[in-house]
Parts: structure tokens; C-alpha cells; sequence
């Protein structure tokens, strides 16, 4: 139907005027019937065909558009499935070559301690530091051994304090229920109550102790020996590459041997760097540490002693005013926090 109104709209002809005016056209009523329908019932987009050729010629140069976007689509999926796999194959590249490294450092320091263990082979040594080390390690099981007789005793008091608080508590009752003993029991409770007192207040004290000697211990003292652990596998790392060098060394001189001696070099300069960092870190964290000890423990035995002695000798002024030095708040009764004991 299209073809025959293009063929129709093709072959009219268009009179001209002798001044070069168009003259009107015959109007013609199936003309414009037609050209309606096919605005109406035009082609989709959709379905477009890209004809090759000139006008008028055969269907077999007709081309779905349809087609096109079909296979742009296709090469497109293509392209990204293609770049996914190329990632992913990198991906899987580099796990392998840190395997393959973690691997070979593993094996040549496991054959470094081995050769240290039997006496085989040679080993860097800083006699000073690995000295201020072993000093630091058995402070540091002295000061376990501290917090744990600390712990051990702020139980026993805790529970020494709650039987005096029951005893006064039952002292009142009897008092109350034993006409001719009223005073005397009167006097017992009051002493159990103030002895009560006190205790909470030692306690108050002692808590604060234990709680700093567990810093101390615990995290203090821990992060140096982190950083110690980590400068013993750095050593031991280093006189493993440097065992390698040097054995590389005494081999053949041949353009391969060469190369690898100068790989070797690389990765032992690498070592040491990292091994001399290390060891400054440790170095610098000991000195802090011991600084840090004597000032904690220098106001933590202070205090132990003051609560200790005041307590005992039953002056309340002195214990409150220790508590008080020291900054040391007591829990309020009927606080809905967890007592001190509760968080141990």
C-alpha cells in the first residue's frame, strides 16, 4: 500500500505559472485518504529496515534493525565478560606469587632456626637489648604474680566485709528482741557497721590497684612484647637472607649465578632495613616503659600503703583522705552499676 502511494505522490506533476508560481493542485480525495492512513499505521522504530540500494530495489538488501542492536549488544556483553575474566585471572595471578613468597620466606626461615637450634648456624646478637628483654619478661611475671595475691586478697576482704555487714545487721535484730543484752548487742552492731564502713573504703582503695597493675601488666607491658616478637621474627628473617647471601656468594660467577646473587642482595637490604627499624622500636618502648612503671607503681604502692595502714590502725580520717589524694570515687550505695567485683 505504501508503495503504491509513493509511486502515486511520485508521478504528479506540478504545474507552473509563467512567473514561476506553483498553480494550486487538483485536490484529490484517495491521496490524502492515503497518506493518512500511513501516518496512522506507520512503521515502528523498532522494526525499521535499512534498505541497500537505490529506490525500487529488491528485498533481498533489507537489513533488520533489530539485528544491529542484537549483535552490539552481544560484542558488548563480550567485551565485559572478557575484562571480568582478565581480572580475575590477575587476581588469581598475584595469590599465587604471594604464595610462592610466603613459601619460600617460611622455608628459608624455618632452615634458619633449625641451624640456629643445632648449633649449625649464625645469628645476629645484641647482648644489651636481648638483656633488657629478659629483664622486662621476668618483671613482668613478678608483676602477674602481684596482681594475682592482689585479686586473691581483695576477694577475701569483699567477702570478709559482706560477713560483717550481716553480723551487724543481726546484732541490731537481737537487740532489739533481747531486752536485758540491748546495749550490748547495740555496741557489737555499731562496731560491725563502722568495721563495714572502713572495709568498703579499703576496698575502694585496693580495687584501684589492682585495676592499674592490670594496665600495667596487660596492656602496657603486652604491646612491648608485641613489638619485641615482632623484632625477633624480623631477625630471624634477616640472618636468614643473610645466610642465603653468603651462601650464594661462594658459588659459581656465570651471568645466572649473577643475577640471582643480586636479587639476594636486594631482599637482604630489604630485611635489614625492616630488622634495624625494629630493633630503634623496641629500643625507644623499653625506655618509655620503665619510665612509665616507676611512675605508676611509685603512686599505686602509695596508696596500698596508706589504705593498708589506715585501716588497720582504725583511722577513718586518714583512709578517706587517702581515697581522697588519690582521686578515688567509691560507688554510691544502690548504684545500678555493677560492683567492682562483678567486673573482675
Amino acid at each position: 500500500m505504501t508503495d503504491s502511494i509513493m509511486s502515486k505522490a511520485a508521478t504528479m506533476e506540478i504545474p507552473i505559472n509563467s512567473n514561476g508560481d506553483t498553480g494550486t493542485l487538483p485536490e484529490d480525495d484517495s491521496l490524502e485518504q492515503d497518506l493518512q492512513q500511513v501516518m496512522v499505521s506507520g512503521p515502528n522504530l523498532n522494526e525499521t529496515s535499512i534498505v541497500s540500494g537505490g529506490y525500487g530495489g529488491t528485498a533481498e538488501g533489507i537489513i533488520p534493525t533489530s539485528s544491529i542492536k542484537g549483535s552490539n549488544m552481544h560484542h558488548s556483553s563480550s567485551s565485559s565478560s572478557g575484562m571480568a575474566e582478565e581480572a580475575t585471572r590477575g587476581v588469581a595471578v598475584e595469590k599465587i606469587e604471594n604464595m610462592k613468597k610466603w613459601g619460600l620466606n617460611t622455608y628459608k626461615c624455618t632452615k634458619q632456626m633449625i641451624s640456629e637450634r643445632f648449633g649449625r648456624g649464625s645469628r645476629t646478637v645484641d647482648l644489651e637489648l636481648e638483656a633488657q628483654i629478659e629483664v622486662l619478661r621476668d618483671t613482668k611475671r613478678k608483676y602477674e604474680n602481684v596482681l594475682r595475691l592482689a585479686r586473691a586478697l581483695t576477694n577475701h576482704f569483699y567477702n570478709m566485709v559482706q560477713t560483717q555487714h550481716a553480723l551487724g545487721d543481726t546484732f541490731a535484730d537481737l537487740s532489739q528482741k533481747s531486752p536485758e543484752l540491748r546495749d550490748e548487742f547495740g555496741y557489737n552492731a555499731e562496731t560491725q557497721k563502722l568495721l563495714c564502713k572502713n572495709g568498703e573504703t579499703l576496698l575502694g582503695a585496693v580495687n584501684f590497684f589492682v585495676s592499674s597493675i592490670n594496665t600495667l601488666v596487660n596492656k602496657t607491658m603486652e604491646d612491648t612484647l608485641m613489638t619485641i616478637k615482632m623484632y625477633e621474627n624480623a631477625r630471624l628473617e634477616f640472618d636468614a637472607y643473610r645466610s642465603d647471601l653468603e651462601e650464594l656468594s661462594l658459588g659459581p660467577r656465570d651471568a645466572v649465578a649473577m643475577a640471582r646473587i643480586d636479587a639476594a642482595q636486594q631482599t637482604y637490604q630489604v630485611q635489614k632495613d625492616k630488622y634495624e627499624r625494629l630493633r630503634s622500636d623496641v629500643i625507644i618502648k623499653l625506655k618509655f616503659l620503665e619510665e612509665n612503671k616507676v611512675k605508676v607503681m611509685h603512686k599505686q604502692l602509695l596508696l596500698f600503703h596508706n589504705a593498708i595502714s589506715a585501716y588497720f590502725a582504725g583511722n577513718q580520717q586518714q583512709l578517706e583522705q587517702t581515697l581522697k589524694q588519690f582521686n578515688i570515687k567509691l560507688r554510691p550505695p544502690g548504684a545500678d552499676k555493677p560492683s567492682w567485683l562483678e567486673e573482675q
